[in-house]
């Protein structure tokens, strides 16, 4: 009996589904592209070329992250556009605090079997994201390793370059005692705490994806899959017109987790708790889960999703300049001289 030839088809690649998807993918980063990428999707590498005009001392600066179990509500739902801007907003955050104005992004994107469907919709998402944020889908990678991720699910990475002058950069360095915090609102989780939402909402509550949460208002998915919110464009208005000592990105850890990272030895931020409005889906957490409030702060933004401190004679200004840009900033607390630490307060 002759012997069956395999092929890489036979192994589980499927070599025309990834051709589509990079079709399609193709269109969706051409959107976002600006005369400063010099090569199209599909080169080893992705070619960019900065815009250094009025930048004295150029650095760049670079993170990486992914959105975390917040897929597993996307692989329940099917719903899998919103993953790619959450990515997107993620790590333009990240990059914001300390003064970067993003450039480009490259994702990595990994499955068992390619469904060109689901990887264009997760692309559509980045282009989403990079288009809000003026930057540039250059390049990335989609991978297919059967036999590696359970049926119908994937993984998701991005990258991220962003420009600053090294004159601006933010870094927490010059903050000081009597500065003002301000916190800028979120919409939700964020991308962060979904092992725990997760568990109360699927398992403790019983519910599943489309059913309604009285309480909220919406379906268990439409309160889970909640953009992750990009505060680019009115961070930036803020640092055109005023000093901004230091900035963070309120995800895994909470505000204690976050805000402290920014800190000099010798200061303490003291929070007041009750300074802004807990959104709903974090009281219906709560109550439902009997999860005790130190551990919701530790898990969740609870509402908080950037911080910014700035000189106290700034504050008032600093939170008209981002009202008018459609913000909802809070004063939400004060620094203080003491061991570096983050004092949440009723």
């Amino acid at each position: 009996m002759e012997k069956k030839k395999l092929d890489y088809a036979s192994a589980g690649v499927d070599i025309e589904a990834a051709d589509q998807a990079v079709d399609k993918i193709k269109k969706l980063a051409k959107a976002t592209f600006s005369d400063a990428v010099l090569t199209g999707i599909g080169q080893f590498g992705g070619f960019y070329k900065p815009d250094l005009g009025g930048v004295s001392s150029p650095v760049l600066i670079s993170s990486a992250d992914g959105v975390g179990t917040k897929l597993k509500i996307a692989f329940m739902t099917g719903r899998h556009k919103t993953v790619g801007e959450d990515l997107v907003n993620h790590c333009t955050n990240d990059i914001l605090v300390h003064g970067a104005r993003p450039l480009f992004f490259m994702d990595y994107f990994a499955t068992g079997v390619l469904c060109p469907e689901v990887a264009a919709d997760v692309v559509e998402g980045l282009s989403n994201g990079c288009c809000n944020a003026g930057m540039a889908l250059i390049g990335g990678e989609t991978a297919e390793m059967p036999g590696f991720y359970q049926a119908g699910e994937y993984d998701l990475a991005g990258f991220i370059v962003g420009l600053v002058d090294q004159d601006k950069i933010i870094n927490g360095s010059t903050i000081k005692a009597g500065d003002t915090v301000i916190g800028l609102g979120s919409d939700g989780l964020h991308t962060n705490g979904y092992t725990l939402a997760r568990k109360i909402v699927f398992d403790i509550a019983g519910l599943k994806p489309d059913d309604m949460i009285d309480a909220l208002g919406m379906s268990a998915a439409d309160a889970l899959l909640a953009v992750h919110r990009c505060y680019l464009r009115p961070i930036m208005k803020v640092l055109e017109q005023y000093e901004v000592r230091g900035m963070a990105h309120i995800t895994g850890g909470g505000l204690r987790g976050n805000l402290v990272r920014i800190l000099p030895n010798g200061l303490q931020a003291i929070i007041k708790t009750g300074t802004w409005p807990v959104p709903a889906v974090f009281d219906y957490l709560q109550q439902t889960g009997g999860v005790a409030k130190a551990d919701m702060f530790q898990a969740f933004n609870m509402g908080i999703g950037y911080v910014l401190v700035v000189a106290e004679h700034l504050a008032e200004n600093v939170v008209e300049t981002l009202k008018s840009s459609g913000e909802r900033p809070y004063v939400i607390g004060t620094i203080t001289e003491g061991a570096k630490d983050i004092i949440l307060k009723d």
